[in-house]
């Protein structure tokens, strides 16, 4: 076990890594958010979105690569630049645990491969983060934001980062997350890690970025890359892309490879991509599916792989049911409003829509499935903590248990570990109670919840709000969640697709699409539909507080620049 000498260690050698282009270290961690009663700036004078690359999207990237107008090297600076201004200084987002130092020798190795005409393909020279519980075979840890794992440096990458690095990706960094991918307390902040601090939604500085893949959908907002990695269990890509105003998507189980990610629960977990447009989030999809020997869930993602940009349409919708699932309504009546401008812009787009559809037994699904995550997160986690390096001293969750209580004052001065507990109380997966749990949960989320709904109406796809508006950040109660309804395609190990709707004074309000196994083509293609005529993404703002939201206030923010 460490000590607290080694933890002090870690501390210091594990700070926020920099780039050779990004300005001096000095001033990480310096001036915070200001209210606008410090300073005032009308709005658009405070310049966090004078930014070049502002809302670029991958295809404008290569296209510039291509043309010879930019090289990687200068379009990763930039992005790294963008991260050094804004990050640990200005709004101070802390969407980030740590940069890649070799990111801008990656990036000349790309320009090298194109002058040699050796471009892989759309992803060549393109910047993206992953998130904190993926493995990188470079110099940054893989820690899922926890000291524990501070100094855990695997000596490979992840399966979904090797296919980045493949198709000529430049990995940035490490995104910040919620700890144990917000797996450890019920009364956690979502956004918050040890080693990152708490994550902020970019939107307004104040409100929570939602979890646990924060850190990737509040960088991908805020411009600080193009796309990012993120992991879900149950709502961890969905609800921060609802938060923060971006694409998510979260995949058909089994269509993208576990292996090198820290788990939760195998019979739920999976990888997916984060960006700004559903056709930056096709591209990212097409390189991350795929089968893996060492993840036998994706026995079929070979075959069931395809090239998802090229099913993306305008008029995707014309022609197709779809149907509102009204049980995930209700929670707040301008999220419902929102909802209802977009059930009219799917009928705009000739969609014919099924109203209203009711998904039963919710409460039996959710407790049954939190039960089989309790058993799994055990078994799961002891396994891969068998496999990394002893030296860290970490090897099992009672491991993990003792560190925690031990380094009390760090890991759990806002919150404690009570799931934690709860798991490791948990017997074998061989245990009767863990099998009917599993059996429930996957029989009510799929064959008798959406198969059922589908097949019964004859449906495409289903929609439902993704989240609401983001809550105030609170680290001393936790998160104030409100609905949302990830949980029917988390549960079945179904497809799920996140698209910015709507803004709720100022905060952004997304609308999934779900359907059966394997049907990412036709949601891909029914949300860059509803994109295309919405159009609702906008950049974010940075400010402080509701209350400064420009439509509200009629002014904004200024953040301090030194």
């Amino acid at each position: 076990m460490h000590h607290e000498s080694s933890l002090s260690e870690k501390l210091s050698r594990r700070r926020f890594l920099q780039s050779t282009t990004v300005a001096a270290a000095a001033g990480l961690g310096g001036s915070s958010a200001c209210r606008s009663g410090d300073r005032e700036e009308k709005p658009g004078k405070s310049g966090w979105n004078d930014f070049e690359l502002l809302e670029t999207t991958i295809a404008d990237l290569q296209r510039s690569m291509e043309a010879g107008e930019r090289t990687a090297e200068e379009i990763v600076g930039l992005y790294l630049n963008r991260i050094e201004a804004m990050d640990r200084r200005g709004p101070r987002l802390q969407t980030v645990i740590e940069l890649n130092p070799d990111a801008i020798v990656a990036a000349r190795r790309c320009d090298e491969e194109r002058r040699a005409g050796k471009a892989r393909g759309p992803l060549h020279g393109i910047p993206v983060l992953v998130k904190d519980n993926l493995e990188t075979g470079d110099s940054t840890a893989t820690s899922a934001g926890s000291l524990a794992l501070a100094m855990w440096r695997p000596s490979r990458d992840a399966a979904v980062a090797a296919r980045l690095r493949e198709a000529g990706a430049v990995i940035l960094g490490k995104a910040n997350l919620s700890e144990w991918a917000n797996f450890r307390s019920e009364r956690s902040s979502s956004g918050w890690s040890a080693r990152g601090g708490q994550c902020r939604n970019p939107y307004v500085l104040d409100r929570n970025p939602c979890g646990s893949s924060s850190g990737s959908a509040a960088a991908v907002s805020a411009n600080f890359c193009p796309g990012a990695l993120g992991t879900e269990t149950n709502g961890s890509i969905v609800c921060p892309s609802n938060a923060c105003g971006v694409v998510g998507v979260k995949p058909t189980l089994g269509l993208v490879s576990r292996r090198g990610i820290i788990p939760i629960a195998h019979s739920q977990d999976t990888a997916g991509p984060i960006t700004r447009t559903v056709a930056d989030a096709a591209l990212l999809l097409s390189v991350l599916a795929g089968s893996d020997p060492a993840d036998p869930a994706t026995a079929e993602a070979d075959r069931r792989r395809e090239t998802y940009p090229s099913f993306l349409r305008p008029d995707a919708l014309r022609g197709t049911r779809i149907g509102v699932v009204r049980s995930y309504f209700g929670f707040h009546e301008a999220v419902d409003a929102v909802m209802e401008s977009a059930v009219q812009a799917l009928r705009d787009a000739g969609a014919e829509i099924v109203d209203p559809l009711e998904l039963p037994h919710r409460r039996e699904m959710n407790a049954a499935s939190f039960e089989v995550l309790l058993y799994e997160f055990k078994f799961d986690l002891n396994r891969y903590l068998s496999t990394i390096d002893p030296a860290i001293g970490i090897s099992s969750l009672e491991d993990l248990i003792r560190f925690n209580e031990e380094h009390e004052a760090e890991e759990m001065k806002y919150f404690g570990q009570e799931i934690f507990l709860a798991a490791q109380e948990k017997g074998p997966l061989t245990d009767e109670g863990y099998r009917q749990a599993l059996e429930t949960a996957k029989r009510l989320a799929g064959p008798e919840g959406i198969d059922r709904l589908m097949d019964g109406h004859g449906l495409d796809a289903l929609i439902a709000p993704s989240g609401g508006p983001a809550w105030k950040t609170d680290l001393i109660n936790g998160d104030h969640f409100l609905g949302g309804s990830s949980s029917p395609a988390a549960i079945a190990g179904y497809p799920n697709v996140t698209v910015p709707a709507g803004y709720v004074h100022g905060l952004p309000v997304g609308l999934s699409f779900f359907g059966r196994a394997w049907s990412e083509t036709k949601l891909l293609a029914f949300a860059y539909a509803f994109e295309r005529t919405t159009q609702a993404r906008r950049p974010p703002e940075f400010v402080f507080s509701v209350e400064d939201v420009p439509e509200l206030a009629g002014n904004r923010v200024a953040l301090e620049t030194t």
